[in-house]
Parts: structure tokens; sequence; C-alpha cells
């Protein structure tokens, strides 16, 4: 079944579709959280989130920034100085983001123990 309706995400050229894929990236998620807090260094960010290399966490944050979720701010100052943080469009993500992790710290353990028994 086809639906030609603007916005169906089952359509291969939907924005909402291609929203949902910027967003539901492995790292997107844990990025926009965090800049939901406050603006962030690159090296901060990097040692808050376990896990993510600082060449992957580049590539993420110039994904972000192209699509209009967060902004870069270079100063003038030696050494020289970038803060990254949410544009009003990407605070508009943070309910979401916070539902989203919410329902992550509470059925985390329920769904490893879903992937252990299957293994």
């Amino acid at each position: 079944m086809r639906f030609d309706r603007p916005g169906d995400v089952f359509l291969a050229d939907c924005p909402a579709r291609l929203t949902l894929e910027v967003i539901a990236d492995k790292w997107s998620m844990v990025v926009l959280h965090a800049l939901g807090s406050r603006p962030w260094r690159h090296g901060e960010l990097r040692d808050l989130i376990g896990g993510i290399s600082s060449k992957v966490l580049t590539q993420t944050l110039r994904r972000l920034e192209r699509y209009g979720m967060l902004r870069r701010h270079e100063y003038a100052e030696v050494p020289r100085r970038v803060e990254y943080e949410l544009t009003d469009l990407g605070r508009t993500l943070l309910p979401a983001i916070d539902a989203l992790t919410a329902w992550a710290e509470n059925h985390g353990a329920a769904v490893v123990d879903a992937l252990e028994e299957t293994a």
C-alpha cells in the first residue's frame, strides 16, 4: 500500500523520513541530549560521551549543523575556542529526546535481558 501524503515516512523522498534518519543516527541523539543542557566544546563533548571517537563526533556535529539542529561558534581567541549549541529548531527536539532517554533508562535492563535470552 502506498500513501502519497506529505509527511509520509514510508516514502523515500519524504522530508520527515530524512529528518528521522538524521536524528536516529547512533550518536545524534546523545549529542543533542548533551547540548540540551548548555553549549559544549568538542573536547568536553568527547569526554562526556563515552565511546565516541573525535572523528565520529566531528562528523556528527557537522551533520547536525548542516541540518540546522546546532550552531558552531568560533571565538577569536588564542588558543582558538569553538563551542556548539542547539538552535531553536534543535531545542524543539528536547522533549522527545528526554522522553526517549527516560524510556531507555527505565527499560534498558529489559532490552539487555531480551538480547541475552536470544543469544
